[in-house]
């Protein structure tokens, strides 16, 4: 008994000695590497490091027309219609929601916070009130 007991004795040293050396050549900086964050929270309002790179990746610059929102986004509801939405270049329904919900300014608040089956900013969440406005202007013909 007491020979098995020396051989697991044994055993269990090489494997201790085989942990501590490889723990030893493991790579602090490495680890700390693998830990990083991927991103970082920018709260609106406070500075952000690093959130002009993104800013500039993400188009920035000068408004879009009307007419480019509405062919990117809009034409997927109100080209057809869909579930009741009002088609692009019907004045006359247009203009009737327009007196309802208290002209440009009123389909504009709607818009952006959603209508119906319609999602805010019609899912168009990069889109400025300005670029909205001209949207509806330009299917509405307002």
């Amino acid at each position: 008994m007491n020979l098995i007991k020396k051989m697991l004795v044994a055993q269990a040293a090489v494997l201790a000695l085989w942990a501590v050396s490889a723990q030893a050549a493991t790579n602090d900086d490495a680890i700390a590497k693998r830990l990083e964050p991927v991103g970082k929270v920018c709260v609106q309002g406070q500075e952000c490091a690093g959130v002009g790179a993104v800013a500039s990746a993400g188009g920035g610059g000068a408004p879009r027309s009307g007419e480019e929102i509405v062919g990117k986004v809009c034409t997927n509801c109100h080209g057809t219609g869909l579930l009741g939405s009002p088609k692009v270049g019907d004045k006359a329904d247009w203009g009737k929601r327009a007196k309802e919900q208290g002209g440009l300014d009123g389909l504009l608040a709607k818009a952006i916070s959603g209508i119906n089956a319609m999602p805010p900013k019609g899912t168009c969440a990069d889109c400025t009130d300005d670029e909205l406005k001209a949207a509806i202007r330009h299917m509405s013909g307002l």
